[in-house]
């Protein structure tokens, strides 16, 4: 991520001054960090509620540095998501869609780079303030975890392509992840304690289905700028929803293209049999900000649907869809998924 990054260069004095806000900065946070509730931590020891949504310290930190460093360009596109939710897979389709003119698929652009490295990551901290306006590509392609309520109002004058997914299968897929990324300095985290922690909201990022909600009523409002999807629907379906986010995105398929089968290529090329198989996405790490590395093959673990039937028993089931069910009473929304 860091080689489509540079630092802004400004005279000794606008340094110093920078310099002094991003200290002002940190020392807002460790004063807020002292008036937040506290819970338990997947990862790390303790999340912090911030403004209703669970967040470790440094990303609670990054949301403050966001709001006050991001510059939004009208064209940016942001992936958003709650954790595990299929961004790995959406982010090689929304980059293979955007620019299927500019590579050969026998020697595609994701064939030597993850998907990973496509999307600048708006959750890692970011001063020494970052310059993303070098970024030449246009549209600027960027992801987060963030809810739709802590984003900069600037972001959201951009679009926004949000997917969500069945939260027992998130649920999984997260215990998973976050036990391989999990401090050796503390007790590995059950599937149970995950559980409970799951169903009370007590995650990162979460809760899980506020999250949701959240981007949900704002796609309601602004559908022109709020591509919603469902990944069980992308999986049933997965050439319409490619046209859908070309449309989405202005880049829509030409009736040419549609002859030779683009769309088609996108899918295959962007398969999660594919993408797993390829030797970049199973060497070396990723790396977002200073502070975490993620193996690579990590992000490729099953991406199937119905996988939670290996892990949660009958009681467990139930109570999540009551949870679901209840939090989204009178919302119109429904992630009834059928395997």
């Amino acid at each position: 991520m860091s080689s489509i990054l540079s630092p802004l260069v400004g005279s000794k004095e606008e340094e110093k001054e920078e310099e002094v806000e991003y200290n002002n900065i940190c020392q807002k946070h460790k004063l807020l960090l002292q008036t937040l509730t506290k819970g338990n931590g997947w990862r790390v020891q303790h999340l912090y509620n911030y403004k209703g949504f669970w967040l470790n310290p440094n990303t609670v930190k990054n949301n403050l540095l966001l709001h006050t460093y991001f510059k939004s360009l009208p064209t940016d596109i942001v992936l958003a998501a709650f954790m595990k939710s299929g961004t790995t897979w959406l982010k090689a389709l929304m980059f293979s869609t955007l620019n299927h003119h500019r590579y050969n698929f026998s020697d595609h652009h994701l064939h030597n780079h993850g998907p990973q490295s496509t999307f600048p990551f708006l959750d890692c901290e970011s001063y020494p303030i970052t310059d993303f306006t070098n970024i030449s590509i246009s549209p600027r392609l960027f992801a987060t975890h963030y809810s739709y309520t802590l984003l900069p109002a600037c972001i959201k004058s951009g679009k926004i392509v949000y997917v969500c997914r069945d939260p027992k299968d998130v649920l999984i897929s997260k215990w998973h992840f976050m036990s391989k990324l999990r401090s050796k300095d503390l007790p590995p985290l059950s599937l149970d304690v995950a559980f409970e922690l799951f169903c009370q909201g007590e995650s990162e990022y979460g809760p899980f289905w506020e999250h949701i909600l959240s981007y949900w009523r704002a796609s309601l409002e602004s559908p022109e700028k709020i591509l919603f999807l469902k990944y069980e629907e992308m999986k049933k379906q997965p050439e319409v929803v490619v046209r859908k986010l070309a449309a989405f995105m202005g880049k829509p398929f030409a009736e040419e293209e549609e002859k030779k089968g683009v769309v088609g290529d996108i899918v295959k090329l962007c398969s999660f049999e594919n993408l797993s198989n390829l030797e970049v996405n199973n060497k070396g790490v990723e790396r977002f900000g200073s502070l975490v590395e993620v193996e690579k093959r990590d992000f490729f673990r099953k991406g199937e649907i119905g996988d939670w039937k290996n892990y949660l028993n009958q009681e467990m089931k139930e109570r999540i869809d009551r949870i679901t069910d209840d939090k989204f009473k009178g919302s119109g929304l429904s992630l009834n998924a059928t395997v």
